[in-house]
């Protein structure tokens, strides 16, 4: 059964519309800071923000023009101190953008000793995926890639136009059988 001309050109205008709304998506939400979108993505390591957050974690962070006491941001560890570039995830316990933010982990006692000021930070928590890192760290593993490559290969299988069978006329049909007899 085929389609009218009018569904075609809808169908087709409605997948340009949602092209376009990913795409928009992606530079607003999603496009990485390198690029210069607005998101940073941190994977989490260690303990210190348990229960909340666990290593393998990944953490979209969006830059704001200011943070406030409980958001949780991420930070490169200021130029000049221990630690110098390494990423800190943690929340915001005081502080300001002028003295530097105070923070600490969630499952700390003691306040972290870096002061990160605005330009040292990378975001604050938007949204959080659990064990991503995990799991494409499994995935790049040699059977990690071959289950990728087997289920790819069965998508495109099962999803590749079938050929409809070829129409025979009544006349071809009726010179088949008699020769065949």
């Amino acid at each position: 059964m085929s389609s009218s001309p009018r569904a075609k050109r809808l169908c087709s205008r409605l997948c340009n519309v949602a092209f376009v709304a990913v795409v928009v998506f992606w530079v607003l939400v999603l496009c990485p800071q390198f690029l210069g979108g607005p998101a940073g993505y941190v994977t989490v390591a260690g303990t210190s923000m348990e229960p909340g957050m666990h290593t393998g974690d990944v953490v979209l962070m969006h830059r704001q023009d200011d943070y406030r006491r409980g958001d949780v941001i991420a930070y490169r560890v200021p130029r000049g101190q221990p630690g110098e570039g390494h990423v800190v995830i943690h929340r915001v316990v005081g502080g300001s953008a002028t003295t530097g933010y105070l923070t600490r982990g969630d499952n700390r006692e003691a306040n972290d000793f870096w002061r990160p000021k605005p330009s040292d930070v990378i975001g604050e928590k938007r949204f959080m995926v659990p064990a991503l890192a995990k799991i494409s760290r499994m995935l790049l593993t040699p059977i990690g890639l071959g289950l990728l490559a087997a289920l790819m290969t069965m998508v495109i299988i099962a999803t590749a136009p079938v050929e409809p069978e070829p129409r025979i006329s009544a006349r071809a049909a009726r010179a088949a059988r008699r020769a065949a007899a």
